[in-house]
């Protein structure tokens, strides 16, 4: 069978035609747009042509390209770390709540560290959700504590095993330098140093996380940009069932 292989696509199927920007730490003009070019060229595109240039002051120029590129991939030989969770809305989430764990379900969220968004975790979490969805506030079976933004990663575990959280979502937003990395390999350090790691659930979201960074963090799930609300809670409370069964079977 043939490999499914593709490139790029601009006005023609597989031309391999891309657009890229970036900044330079050069004055703008002739020599400012050779200097991009000839960056392109080494990126080993072809085709080079610079459409945009603008002066960011202080000897910064912005620059947008259109170039070819030769490169293809073959989506045959990718594998994706992805979610495996029945999705389900809000009325059949409390159902399966009330008829398969018999309690309700505690889940505790913030915004760690230094970042002080909370656009991301407050779609997840207060009570008017998002794109239609509403938030786990909204949910009868479920109690939720939204911690805020910038909140210590010891306070979160704090207030996680004072209310006996089945779930702790963690948010991060602003990523500079890689910041977010740092402060959540330090979250889940403290966790298994105190023992503690076992007893939740760790759900990490944000623009740049995906299920495989989160994984490979020490989190249980990953969600990106555009989750919903009942895409958190679906996959916490199919958690918490299969934990308990495994729990059970255990004993």
């Amino acid at each position: 069978m043939k490999d499914n292989i593709i490139r790029a696509y601009g006005d023609t199927y597989n031309d391999g035609k891309i657009q890229l920007s970036f900044t330079f730490p050069v004055k703008q003009g002739l020599k400012a747009a050779e200097a991009c070019k000839r960056y392109c060229f080494k990126l080993g595109l072809e085709d080079v042509e610079v459409v945009h240039m603008k002066d960011l002051k202080e000897g910064f120029t912005f620059f947008v390209v259109y170039a070819v590129s030769k490169e293809s991939v073959n989506l045959d030989k990718i594998t994706v770390a992805k979610i495996d969770t029945e999705i389900m809305d809000y009325y059949k989430i409390n159902d399966y709540i009330k008829e398969k764990i018999n309690r309700k379900i505690n889940v505790v969220g913030a915004c760690t560290g230094t970042d002080a968004h909370t656009v991301g975790l407050d779609a997840i979490l207060n009570m008017k959700g998002y794109d239609g969805e509403y938030g786990l506030e909204r949910y009868h079976e479920i109690n939720t504590v939204n911690m805020g933004s910038q909140v210590a990663n010891e306070k979160l575990i704090e207030t996680a095993v004072k209310i006996k959280a089945d779930a702790i979502l963690v948010s991060q937003v602003v990523t500079q330098k890689n910041i977010h990395i740092k402060n959540l390999t330090e979250f889940v350090e403290i966790l298994e140093a105190e023992g503690l790691r076992d007893q939740f659930i760790l759900i990490l979201g944000g623009p740049r996380i995906s299920h495989e960074l989160a994984l490979e963090l020490g989190f249980d799930a990953g969600f990106g940009s555009g989750t919903k609300p009942n895409e958190v809670a679906s996959y916490i409370v199919q958690k918490v069932y299969k934990d308990s069964i495994l729990v059970k079977g255990g004993e």
